[in-house]
């Protein structure tokens, strides 16, 4: 196999679409609003591309006892009363630097050949502890199209992500200026310990703000009411422990 190969399964005409990118990350945020996209647009979305790289881990997934190579996968979705999209989402994301700049580069030349001149990256910015109120931070490839976001409730913090981002999401935005493309990241706070359907939501709730589309978020509400009770437990487990913690007096003895 090639270092890169991208399959053409269909082909669809959109109407000035944007990409938007939901591969894993932090909380498995842009994995979580992508799979809800998919889930709640299937209707409407067709597989036109898969990619397929060395750069990807050495794996086959099995569904039914069924071999598929790793791959990323992008779906095209026609939206009534919004704009087209193309949505990329797969297990992985490449094992090295230039494995990174390959893909993004790959994604971003099927964006252009489907005419899409916007990307939307999806993701999660670690708060490190459990939070209740989920802010949407945003990064953008040029300072024009803060505002539009801002409106949207998405926060612009002052060298926030520290360090800044990493993999294709980040690539996104740089590779994408380069080429044209206008670019925005959406982080959604989360803990960064555990898998975050509220966060999903949140990100995916300012995307249909900007993009002019409506969810029903049944089942994502529901996966997050199945997190809750894990942090429940977890919290429950971190009480019981601190409360076996001997004390001073406990380690008194008379002798």
């Amino acid at each position: 196999m090639d270092e890169l190969e991208i399959d053409a399964v269909a082909e669809v005409d959109l109407t000035d679409p944007v990409l938007v990118e939901g591969l894993p990350g932090v909380g498995h945020v842009g994995t979580l609003a992508v799979e809800h996209l998919l889930e709640e647009l299937e209707a409407e979305s067709t597989l036109v591309r898969r990619i397929y790289s060395r750069e990807f881990p050495p794996k086959v997934s099995i569904e039914d006892g069924v071999s598929e190579l790793t791959c990323a996968e992008i779906y095209a979705v026609t939206v009534p009363d919004g704009r087209d999209m193309l949505l990329l989402t797969g297990d992985h994301q490449a094992q090295t630097n230039e494995g990174h700049y390959v893909l993004t580069d790959a994604f971003l030349d099927v964006a252009a050949e489907f005419g899409a001149s916007d990307v939307y990256a999806l993701g999660g910015v670690p708060t490190g502890e459990l939070i209740e109120e989920y802010a949407v931070v945003g990064a953008v490839s040029d300072e024009s199209l803060c505002e539009t976001h801002e409106d949207a409730g998405v926060e612009f913090r002052e060298d926030e992500p520290a360090g800044g981002i990493v993999g294709v999401s980040g690539l996104l935005l740089g590779l994408g200026e380069r080429r044209g493309f206008d670019a925005v990241c959406l982080m959604g706070e989360t803990s960064g310990y555990l898998v975050d359907p509220k966060s999903a939501r949140a990100v995916l709730e300012v995307l249909e703000t900007v993009l002019g589309f409506e969810l029903d978020y049944e089942t994502l509400d529901e996966r997050a009411d199945e997190m809750e009770e894990v942090v429940g437990k977890i919290q429950e487990m971190e009480q019981q422990q601190q409360m076996d913690v001997p004390t001073d007096d406990d380690l008194r003895y008379i002798g």
